[in-house]
C-alpha cells in the first residue's frame, strides 16, 4: 500500500474526556453540552497535532460511548437499564432502524476546519450492533426478525455514511467489532444471535465500495485481544470475507496468536497494529516495542504497517480506561516507535 506512511502513527479514536466536558454532561443542559463539546474537540484537535499524530479524531467527545454514532442517530432502537458484558448500557432492536441524517460527517467537517490533515472517524460495526442489540424476545412485536435483517439495515446506513465521509473528504474511517477475534480462536466463543459466517457478509456489505478515492483506507478493528490460539481458517475467512483495507491488530502482549493473525493477512491490506496497553497505565519498554515489530516484519512488509494503540482509550465518557496524562505517555510512545521504524518521512 503505497500511501499508508500518511497514517503511520494512528489511534482508535475515543479519548479520555476532560473534566470540564463530563461536568457539562451531567449538567443535562443541552445548549451547554454542544459549546463544550465544540470547545473540547477543538482542543482536542490542537493536542493531538502536537502529539504529531498522522490521524486527528474528535475523540468520541460529542458521544456517550462508541456506539453513539449510530445509536444517537438512527430510531428503532431502546435503551434499557440492564448493562452489557463490558459495562454499557444495552440497547435493544424494537424495529428495524432508520437515519435521521448524517451520524457523524457533520463532526468531521468541523475537524476538517481546524487542521490539514485528513480527520478520522470511527464507528461501530454493523454486525456488533446487530449482535449485542437483537433481542428474538421482540420478534412478532415489531422487532427484527432476526439478527442478520438487522445487520443487513445497519449495513447499508454505514455505508451510506461512509460513502458520505468519503465525499466530504474523510480518507481514514475505521469500524469497530470487539466480538470477531473471539470467533477465530481455535474454540471460539459463542457467537451469540449472528453466526460468525452472517458477520462476516454484514461486514463486508458496510465496507465495500465501488468507488474508492486515492488514500481512502477502511479499517476494522476486529477486537482488542487477540484469542489464545488462532484458528488459521476463521482468520483467513474473517480478513478474506471482509474487504477491508486496514486491520487494526493488537499486538501489545509478544504472543504466537498475534504473530498468526498477522500472518494470515492478505499481502495486500495495511496492517495496524496496537503496540501499546491502552487499559494499563505502566508504560512498555521501547526495545521490546521494537522487538515485537521486528518479528512482525519478518511475516508482513513493514512499509504495510502503522502503530497505534491496543484500543481507545475511554468505551464510555465517564469510564476512561487511564489519565488523561498516562494517555499522553501512551501516545508519545507510539509516535515515538513510529520514527524509530520509518524516520521522519511523514
Amino acid at each position: 500500500m503505497a500511501d499508508t506512511f500518511n497514517y503511520r502513527i494512528d489511534h482508535h479514536g475515543s479519548l479520555v474526556r476532560p473534566a470540564e466536558l463530563l461536568a457539562a454532561r451531567a449538567a443535562d443542559d443541552p445548549e451547554a453540552l454542544h459549546k463544550a463539546q465544540l470547545t473540547a474537540v477543538e482542543e482536542s484537535v490542537a493536542y493531538q497535532r502536537r502529539l504529531r499524530s498522522t490521524v486527528v479524531t474528535d475523540g468520541d467527545f460529542p458521544r456517550e460511548d462508541f456506539r453513539s454514532a449510530v445509536l444517537d442517530a438512527v430510531t428503532g432502537f431502546r435503551r434499557t437499564e440492564e448493562r452489557t458484558a463490558d459495562g454499557l448500557p444495552r440497547w435493544v432492536a424494537e424495529a428495524l432502524p432508520k437515519a435521521n441524517g448524517p451520524l457523524v460527517a457533520d463532526w468531521a467537517a468541523r475537524i476538517a476546519d481546524l487542521t490539514v490533515i485528513a480527520p478520522k472517524v470511527s464507528l461501530p460495526s454493523p454486525a456488533y450492533l446487530a449482535a449485542t442489540t437483537f433481542d428474538p424476545d421482540l420478534v412478532g412485536s415489531g422487532g427484527p426478525a432476526s439478527a442478520r435483517e438487522l445487520g443487513e439495515v445497519l449495513a447499508e446506513i454505514i455505508h451510506a455514511e461512509i460513502e458520505l465521509l468519503v465525499s466530504r473528504g474523510v480518507r481514514l474511517i475505521q469500524l469497530n467489532n470487539p466480538l470477531l477475534l473471539g470467533q477465530v480462536a481455535a474454540d471460539p466463543a459463542e457467537p451469540g444471535p449472528l453466526s460468525f459466517e452472517d458477520a462476516l457478509a454484514v461486514e463486508a456489505q458496510a465496507v465495500r465500495l465501488d468507488v474508492r478515492p486515492e488514500g481512502v483506507r477502511i479499517g476494522v478493528c476486529p477486537g482488542w485481544e487477540a484469542p489464545a490460539v488462532v484458528d488459521r481458517a476463521g482468520a483467513e475467512s474473517l480478513f478474506g470475507e471482509v474487504p477491508a483495507d486496514r486491520w487494526i491488530l493488537p499486538y501489545d502482549k509478544g504472543t504466537a496468536a498475534e504473530l498468526d493473525l498477522l500472518r494470515a493477512l492478505p499481502e495486500d491490506r495495511d496492517a495496524c497494529l496496537g503496540v501499546v496497553d491502552a487499559a494499563v497505565p505502566e508504560l512498555e519498554d521501547i526495545d521490546t516495542v521494537l522487538a515485537r515489530l521486528d518479528a512482525g516484519a519478518e511475516v508482513k512488509d513493514i512499509e504495510d504497517m502503522a502503530v497505534a494503540p491496543s484500543r481507545g482509550f475511554a468505551d464510555s465518557a465517564a469510564h476512561p480506561l487511564l489519565s488523561a496524562e498516562d494517555q499522553r505517555r501512551k501516545l508519545v510512545l507510539v509516535e515515538t516507535v513510529a520514527r524509530y521504524c520509518w524516520g521522519n518521512e511523514f
